[in-house]
């Protein structure tokens, strides 16, 4: 008989290091999948399908808090500390089934006090009344998917909105009571010049969001993009348009906080941040992904059906796996996240959330910092600014 690969010890380069019960389960967090986009984007590989002209909001909901009830277990009496409704594109739900679906969670689960609840927006489905109608709900802060300013980047990249509607979508979220809000904006788009990268980037800041995604467009398999490949910038021009946008962003007061994040002080998103600590989420909706700690030191990534259709289909169910993380694929999918951040972690969070010794990563931080790549720190596991710049290179030295 083989052994379970998540009793089994991890040797590092050293001794074999027992997997110890967790002492705290880390903060949990919901991610709420909302599959359909008005129409797919060349470049997008995110689990979306194109809407009909009428959504199956109601069983939609219904199947949400279903596949919700079978994953109670899970909380161990933790509150919400976020929540997250993704996409797809989200606001094309109306509020009122938005309303219902909030007010079935926390009658399952508790929300905390301060909780965070993001909801992602395109600029061609916002409606004044609606957004006014999704902040009176307790959703406090939006995502709104820009992307580009200019009419021929947002032609190719297949976006519903134009620019005017972009810039519009900020006054209409703040007017809606929305005083926390990130925009979407990508960079090495096809035949981007710098200046051109640039001009975006400042309409961005122009529009003042408290926080900035702002990263590079990669060609993803299974997409249009992918098969029919656009002319893309060449490598020198985006090294340009990377080194002038950070120290653009740096001017106006955004800090760097992960790869692809700036935000204002003290408006990091709480979400996010949880996914990067390696924290615990609970995945609801079609194609959605969870990470689930367990006091006994179990950690499981699970993940559901994929297709609208099958989600929603009686006969089938929610799950579509879920895999328990092995000792030996822990440090890999700690660190895959922790080193993102611009800071890193506190060392000691690794044990904490893996139930791992950190002395078992000993020989690949040794590596990692004569690399070069990971910061030379004992209380803190950091990459550099090359680490940052080559993240793939140095998680290699957390590969069993």
């Amino acid at each position: 008989m083989s052994q379970d690969r998540s009793a089994s010890p991890l040797i590092l380069g050293g001794a074999p290091t027992p997997r110890a019960a967790l002492p705290q389960l880390p903060p949990l967090a919901l991610y709420i999948h909302i599959p359909w986009c008005v129409r797919k984007c060349p470049y997008c590989d995110f689990n979306s399908h194109a809407a009909s002209p009428t959504l199956p909001e109601q069983e939609y909901v219904d199947a949400l808090l279903a596949d919700l009830d079978l994953e109670l277990h899970a909380a161990h009496g933790r509150e919400l500390s976020s929540i997250f409704f993704g996409g797809g594109t989200p606001s094309l739900f109306s509020a009122q089934a938005l309303g219902r679906l909030l007010q079935g969670v926390e009658q399952r689960i508790p929300f905390a006090g301060e909780i965070e609840i993001t909801l992602e927006a395109n600029p061609g489905t916002f409606e004044q009344e609606k957004f006014t109608a999704y902040r009176a709900l307790g959703i406090n802060r939006l995502s709104i998917g820009i992307q580009s300013f200019q009419e021929q980047k947002l032609k190719a990249l297949g976006r519903i909105h134009n620019g005017d509607e972009a810039i519009r979508a900020a006054g209409m979220a703040r007017q809606a009571g929305f005083d926390n809000f990130n925009l979407d904006l990508m960079h090495g788009l096809p035949d981007q010049s710098l200046d051109d990268a640039l001009g975006d980037l400042r309409q961005a800041i122009a529009m003042k969001p408290t926080h900035l995604s702002w990263y590079q467009l990669t060609l993803e398999p299974n997409t249009v993009f992918w098969n029919q490949p656009p002319v893309l910038p060449e490598d020198d021009t985006l090294w340009d348009i990377q080194e002038a946008g950070q120290a653009l962003l740096a001017e106006h007061g955004y800090a760097q906080y992960e790869v692809s994040a700036y935000a204002q002080p003290g408006r990091a998103a709480r979400h996010n941040l949880n996914y990067w600590s390696f924290g615990d989420f609970i995945g609801i909706g079609a194609g959605a992904h969870g990470k689930l700690s367990h006091p006994d030191g179990r950690i499981l990534r699970t993940w559901k059906t994929r297709l609208p259709k099958d989600y929603l289909n009686p006969a089938k169910p929610f799950k579509a796996g879920e895999k328990t993380l092995g000792n030996d694929e822990l440090p890999f999918e700690f660190l895959m996240n922790a080193l993102r951040l611009t800071d890193g972690v506190d060392a000691a969070l690794f044990a904490q959330r893996t139930g791992l010794d950190l002395a078992s990563l000993a020989e690949g931080r040794r590596q990692a910092e004569q690399s070069g790549l990971l910061q030379v720190e004992p209380s803190r596991l950091a990459a550099t600014a090359r680490g940052q710049l080559f993240l793939n290179d140095l998680l290699q030295y957390f590969l069993i």
